[in-house]
């Protein structure tokens, strides 16, 4: 069994009690206020359920995370940077991001961003703990992501791709500008062949939690990400891990 959470008390177990089956599983219940919102991220939890089900939180272990300077730019994806007719911005359009996001795929009907958590995000989005980044191509909205930003820990929640590669454009450009600003880890929570592909490594959740230890409560620099530029033919040229922060490395 699993507890199930009060609205009334902002509590959480402790990640360590998650389930190993479903792997994960660790509350139900609850709300998704920005407090418990923000309150489970700095705990290494996040929400994710479908419509019809109550919020069922979780806590993986292992956990899929990628700091900046482990990121794989290949040579075919620098040639598509550079010569792809390719934008991009943050937070000019968080809300479109989401509700891409939120479109069932290819390979299923369902999706976890229901109206309740798209809502909820949006939020956070408003308060400044949510970004987007949105990747164009003559005009149109072609790709993106969005997640939270906690410390030096930015929590990746979902990325939608229209067009080949915009999605790989949208996590490049993602780590490009956490590494200048000095961010320590991307959490991309669960393991995927895009992810590992791109330089992303599972670790073990109680590693995972430490590290939210050391970066959670040093924040980077405030800055209003609706002000970060990103030149693609830069992005091409650059070599995660050359010139970032030290202290990272």
């Amino acid at each position: 069994m699993i507890p199930w959470l009060d609205p009334r008390q902002l509590w959480f177990p402790d990640p360590s009690k998650a389930l190993a089956d479903p792997p994960g599983l660790l509350a139900a219940g609850g709300d998704l206020t920005p407090e418990r919102l923000l309150k489970a991220y700095s705990l290494g939890i996040f929400p994710w359920f479908e419509l019809g089900q109550p919020i069922l939180w979780w806590s993986p272990d292992p956990r899929a995370v990628m700091r900046p300077r482990d990121l794989k730019l290949r040579r075919s994806l620098r040639k598509i940077l550079r010569n792809g007719n390719f934008t991009v911005s943050f937070d000019a359009d968080f809300a479109s991001v989401i509700d891409a996001c939120a479109q069932p795929r290819s390979y299923g009907a369902d999706t976890w961003i229901t109206p309740e958590m798209a809502s909820a995000y949006k939020v956070l989005h408003a308060l400044g703990h949510a970004h987007s980044l949105e990747v164009w191509q003559e005009g149109a909205l072609v790709g993106g992501l969005y997640g939270i930003a906690l410390g030096q820990v930015f929590f990746g929640e979902s990325m939608f791709s229209l067009q080949r590669d915009a999605s790989k454009i949208a996590l490049c450009a993602l780590v490009y500008h956490l590494e200048r600003a000095g961010f320590a880890l991307l959490d991309c929570q669960m393991r995927s062949a895009h992810l590992d592909f791109m330089g992303s490594r599972s670790i073990p959740r109680s590693e995972f939690l430490d590290m939210l230890d050391r970066y959670i409560e040093d924040p980077v620099t405030d800055k209003d990400w609706r002000s970060v530029e990103t030149d693609l033919r830069s992005l091409a040229a650059w070599q995660p891990g050359a010139g970032g922060n030290p202290k990272l490395q």
